[in-house]
């Protein structure tokens, strides 16, 4: 096994950050063992972020992703907003289109399974998001391609599952469409008030593609699952991966709050049925997050306001929860802090903790704009954000892969990939193709 970096001398009496840094600093991955180098991943996802996500996290932990596109390139490539492209691709699939090789390949045609039929028997790993039965039809399904290889980790990712009354749905596997029966976008957004109808007080997805997001993440797990008790029984199988279901896991105890007392978690805005003050306050240039929920932490919530007299009106959690209680609260809250900035509403509560100036634990955050995130300088110093030098796209800027390893690091090889870019070399490595066969394929348009 490698041995663990080694530290300088005075390591042991360094300050933890400093310890900490020089183990899993990502400036330092070039260099290290990847932990995944040695698996072989079939991303065959369509029109799906959360098979490509899924495929990103594989890559950037060292797997060789090879990236199956349809010939002309995926439909994911079009996401972006506004229609915009950067040279030939929109924003979203330059997220996700790192660290894999891209082929094109058609599986309308015959020929064209028949040559993921080949790869498949020497991939670890296969990704897909077809509607469930669509692969199994086209003779690539599990139950076919493990016969061809035993070891296949076979990860399909749908909305509905692969079993099940829906999973025969014609509705595709959209985002939306994950958020809604996940049951998250019901408890999302501004609640109705009793004066009448507020044009916003509905339920509202997440800002992001929650859902897709939910779904890669947990395929990637799955996946890792299987291959590590593939390393024991030399056997793969199927990971049956929903991204509702994924998103669904997050809902807290809103699902066990109504089978155990027929109490539904309605639209909370602000306020939080739980736990009071937890919540958004607005300042004088945006909005900052505050807590101090429980008796001592609300104690140095008003000591940080100077408002002692809200302690004697809401001295109990039961108090501070109460949904006609909590309106009341939060005017108070925002009443303070709107003669405040972002900043300095964090500068008090900080003063207090770090200097002790009273019971209690209060936190705050600024709620950042993107321009916020991009220009903190904490993140940079983490390696948050990568900048990638590409010779079709030219400079990028990526999320980079927000796990920090001492010995086996993620990291960021190379953007984006044009489509079938890889053709070439793929086909020829795995499947020993020369260039006039190639042509060929391409002229009937299985490439």
């Amino acid at each position: 096994m490698d041995a663990e970096p080694k530290a300088a001398p005075s390591s042991a009496r360094a300050p933890w950050s400093e310890f900490a840094r020089g183990m899993t600093d990502p400036a330092q991955a070039t260099g290290k063992p990847e932990a995944l180098d040695d698996l072989l991943v079939l991303d065959c996802s369509h029109a799906n972020m959360a098979g490509l996500f899924a495929s990103s996290i594989l890559a950037e932990f060292g797997a060789t992703v090879i990236r199956v596109e349809p010939p002309g390139g995926d439909v994911a490539r079009q996401f972006s907003p506004d229609g915009l492209r950067h040279v030939d691709t929109g924003l979203a699939y330059l997220v996700e289109g790192r660290n894999k090789h891209h082929v094109t390949l058609s599986l309308e045609h015959a020929e064209g399974r028949l040559l993921l039929r080949r790869l498949a028997a020497r991939a670890d790993v296969l990704i897909e998001t077809a509607r469930p039965g669509q692969m199994d039809a086209w003779g690539l399904g599990y139950r076919q391609l493990s016969q061809l290889n035993p070891g296949l980790v076979y990860v399909a990712i749908s909305t509905f599952g692969q079993f099940g009354p829906r999973a025969a749905s014609p509705i595709p596997d959209h985002d939306l469409t994950n958020q809604a029966l996940s049951g998250v976008p019901y408890v999302t957004g501004e609640p109705e008030r009793p004066e009448g109808p507020q044009p916003h007080a509905v339920p509202t997805r997440q800002g992001n593609w929650a859902g897709w997001y939910f779904g890669g993440a947990w395929a990637a797990f799955a996946s890792m699952v299987a291959l590590a008790w593939r390393a024991a029984s030399g056997r793969g199988q199927l990971c049956d991966v929903s991204p509702a279901e994924g998103e669904g896991r997050m809902t807290d105890y809103a699902v066990h709050w109504y089978h155990s007392h027929r109490q539904t978690w309605e639209r909370a805005g602000a306020f939080n049925i739980s736990i009071f003050p937890y919540t958004l306050i607005r300042t004088k240039d945006g909005y900052s997050f505050i807590a101090g929920f429980s008796d001592p932490n609300w104690t140095g919530v008003t000591n940080i306001m100077g408002r002692p007299d809200l302690r004697e009106r809401f001295p109990t959690p039961r108090d501070r929860t109460a949904a006609e209680k909590q309106p009341e609260i939060h005017r108070e809250l925002e009443a303070w802090s709107a003669q405040l900035t972002s900043q300095e509403v964090l500068d008090r509560v900080m003063d207090y903790m770090l200097n002790k100036r009273g019971p209690g634990t209060v936190a705050s955050a600024r709620v950042n704009h993107p321009k916020d995130t991009l220009e903190e300088s904490h993140w940079w110093e983490r390696g948050v954000f990568q900048r990638v030098e590409d010779p079709h796209y030219g400079t990028l800027l990526l999320q980079a892969p927000p796990w920090k390893l001492s010995r086996t690091p993620p990291r960021i090889k190379w953007a984006c990939r044009p489509v079938g870019a890889d053709n070439g070399v793929v086909y020829a490595r795995y499947l020993g193709l020369p260039p006039s066969e190639l042509e060929s394929l391409r002229a009937r348009g299985v490439i």
